[in-house]
């Protein structure tokens, strides 16, 4: 069966790094992620057209995000993805779990506030609809932590443990919907954990570790439990084609040793990049009280050599 549509898809020879990076654009996310690149492009020029500046860190952030998106959507890994679990595993791991850390890293949202321009009085432009949309009531329950975790969670167990997942595999379309589906939820997973652009919930730091914790170790059991099943467990891969060479069930558990190890990688990059945005944060916090106490420092002393000079006056 061709999964994918793919014309030659079954008669993939045995996969290497070699044929996985090779270029096959899937046109969908070749399109999207040009045009997000494009996007960005404009925003960060149009900034420095007009004097502002913006951080090349969050662009070279935004940049490997989208790139990273390309590389298993535009690449033969999202070939060898249709019947091979391993490589799928890897797709599903860098599209929700690296990718948008990456992008929300970037800053898009703070991006396009600062370089749209605003519509004008009672007129409504992207720049309008954009924060109207950052302060809704949709957006406040897709970022909360009441709806993100078990969404993240239910994207590993209800899809790959259901007949869901040989529905969307079964056509190009599906098999597309499931990424973006993957990359959404990574969005909406880490945007009030680690993301910079503004948002309608802003937990602590500390509150932030602790929903990154509530979600990991879930991935950590997805793979054991893939590791340690004694017969293939999703319908999809349980027949891969003789040209690759390979067993179903080794398949499967080297898909498993993949998201077992991969939900490390996002933890240790979410950690780091929260402990330098606290540390940040309490150094801003620090200058304003200084620049406080500098201010409350001059009234006292402006009062206090205007006392000395009333008694100056009384003197003479």
């Amino acid at each position: 069966m061709d999964h994918s549509g793919h014309g030659m898809i079954m008669d993939l020879p045995p996969f290497t790094l070699g044929r996985g990076l090779q270029w096959s654009a899937d046109p969908f996310f070749l399109v999207a992620c040009v045009v997000a690149l494009a996007l960005y492009a404009w925003g960060v020029v149009r900034l420095r057209r007009r004097g502002d500046s913006w951080s090349v860190g969050r662009t070279v952030s935004y940049v490997a995000g989208v790139l990273s998106v390309m590389l298993v959507m535009c690449t033969g890994l999202n070939d060898y993805g249709m019947v091979m679990f391993s490589v799928h595993m890897v797709q599903h791991m860098v599209i929700s779990m690296l990718s948008p850390i990456l992008i929300l890293l970037g800053a898009p949202i703070t991006l396009a506030l600062r370089a749209l321009p605003p519509a004008g009085r009672g007129r409504k432009g992207p720049r309008e609809l954009l924060l109207a949309l950052l302060h809704s009531r949709y957006m406040r329950i897709i970022t909360h932590p009441a709806f993100t975790i078990p969404l993240f969670i239910a994207s590993l167990y209800a899809l790959y443990f259901t007949p869901i997942f040989d529905f969307l595999m079964g056509s190009k379309t599906g098999h597309i919907a499931m990424m973006v589906h993957f990359l959404a939820v990574g969005v909406v997973f880490f945007w009030p954990i680690i993301g910079v652009d503004p948002g309608p919930h802003r937990p602590g730091y500390l509150m932030r570790m602790l929903e990154l914790f509530a979600g990991m170790p879930f991935h950590a059991f997805f793979g054991i439990a893939l590791m340690m099943a004694s017969e293939p467990m999703v319908e999809t891969f349980k027949n891969p084609p003789a040209s690759l060479g390979i067993d179903a069930l080794s398949d499967q558990n080297a898909a498993g040793g993949i998201a077992w190890a991969f939900s490390e990688i996002p933890s240790v990059l979410v950690l780091i990049a929260l402990l330098f945005q606290w540390y940040g944060s309490e150094q801003r916090q620090a200058r304003r009280k200084d620049r406080a106490a500098d201010r409350d420092g001059d009234k006292e002393l402006e009062a206090y050599n205007a006392y000395l000079a009333s008694l100056n006056t009384r003197g003479n």
